[in-house]
């Protein structure tokens, strides 16, 4: 396979420089590179070399030869960015261009589409050929889907036809939105989930629709890599009858669980965190962002007592990664919590930046971290093979303090 990468790259190379070379240019370069060498390609070193060319830079490699005419119209991975369509920042001059490039993809592509990831440009204003992208993607067996909208424009709402993409396994999307669940909708079969904004935005509709966090993640019961962010915490907490202590069901296909910018000062979020990772009796790792506190001291909180985990086991749970300050109450409790009730525990990993934008605060922040280290050797472990590793980063311009 390196052989075969290498290869790529180099051809790669030679393709790209002659179709966009001038007339003249190319007349001398014909003597050094012979278009047969091209069109007698395997076809599948041909795919390879095509999947790694941006959008409209495969559609480019028509002219190379007439065996390369028609080739990226069977790609199974597209990738459209705003390089492709960004031709001004008005956004209806955008918008024209980026329907006339989907309605010429629309058109030509033939075979099925496995991996398809559109980057939203920040001047494109979404247009009904989203919609036509989106249908035409659900008919043509799309398995990974990335959608992302840039913020500070109004959220993208997906068509219907986004619920018949039911071969989905992976799926990011930024700044989109559900107005509506298809009352025949079961759920996605095999969907591994990454979502931010999408989640936020989803939520809010299903809160208004007096839908609750149990009845969403019942459409999402075969997730297993789930990422959640404070927003879409916030937004669950938000429903009708607040946050329970745990889903009505298991999701026994979650594996991996990644909290991100979570402030352990409110409760709701953290609540909201709990009630999942109780819900997820096969977690196997889990990260956890922990947000900046304004707050210098910030008291402990009674749902992260281990006494109220008495019914619950982490059981799977191999490895976790904490990243940011936990040197306060609520941090040291969810460190204590997670030693206290995972019995197979490999590593716990603490990563945190030291504020050291003088020589007071570097030190502060190294008696802060030190005093965490000697806390949690005390704290029980029900893994006897549990260790704690601490990344610790700082500036190195103060090196001479330490």
């Amino acid at each position: 396979m390196p052989n075969l990468a290498k290869a790529v790259k180099h051809l790669v190379f030679i393709g790209v420089y002659f179709f966009m070379t001038s007339p003249k240019d190319k007349k001398r370069s014909s003597q050094r590179v012979s278009l047969d060498i091209l069109s007698n390609l395997p076809g599948n070193l041909i795919d390879e070399i095509l999947i790694r060319l941006p959008l409209q830079d495969a559609v480019r490699t028509s002219i190379l030869s007439k065996k390369w005419r028609y080739n990226w119209c069977k790609l199974p991975e597209l990738t459209l960015n705003e390089q492709a369509y960004r031709t001004s920042e008005k956004p209806i001059l955008l918008a024209t261009t980026f329907t006339n490039i989907v309605n010429h993809l629309l058109t030509l592509h033939s075979g099925p589409i496995t991996k398809f990831t559109l980057n939203f440009d920040p001047y494109l204003i979404p247009c009904p050929t989203f919609d036509n992208l989106i249908y035409f993607l659900s008919r043509n067996g799309i398995q990974h889907l990335v959608l992302r909208l840039p913020w500070g424009i109004e959220p993208y709402k997906l068509p219907s036809s986004f619920f018949s993409c039911l071969q989905l396994r992976h799926l990011t999307l930024q700044n989109c939105l559900i107005e509506l669940l298809p009352p025949a909708f079961k759920g996605f079969h095999s969907i591994s989930l990454f979502w931010k904004k999408f989640l936020l935005c989803i939520i809010v509709f299903l809160w208004r629709k007096d839908t609750d966090i149990t009845k969403f993640f019942k459409s999402f019961s075969v997730v297993q890599h789930l990422k959640l962010d404070d927003g879409s915490l916030k937004l669950f907490a938000a429903g009708p009858g607040g946050v329970p202590t745990r889903l009505t069901f298991d999701l026994i296909s979650v594996e991996s669980l990644h909290l991100s910018d979570i402030f352990l000062d409110a409760l709701d979020v953290v609540s909201c965190a709990l009630c999942l990772i109780r819900s997820f009796p096969y977690l196997q790792y889990m990260e956890i962002e922990v947000g900046d506190c304004c707050e210098d001291y910030i008291p402990a909180l009674e749902c992260l007592e281990v006494e109220g985990f008495s019914d619950v086991t982490f059981s799977r749970l191999r490895e976790v990664k904490l990243i940011g300050d936990l040197a306060i109450e609520p941090g040291i409790q969810l460190v204590k919590l997670l030693l206290a009730k995972s019995p197979v525990l490999v590593k716990m990993l603490i990563e945190t930046w030291i504020n050291d934008d003088t020589a007071e605060q570097l030190i502060q922040s190294l008696g802060k971290t030190y005093g965490l280290d000697v806390v949690l050797a005390e704290f029980p472990r029900a893994s006897p093979n549990a260790k704690v590793v601490y990344n610790v980063e700082y500036d190195h311009h103060l090196d001479y303090l330490l």
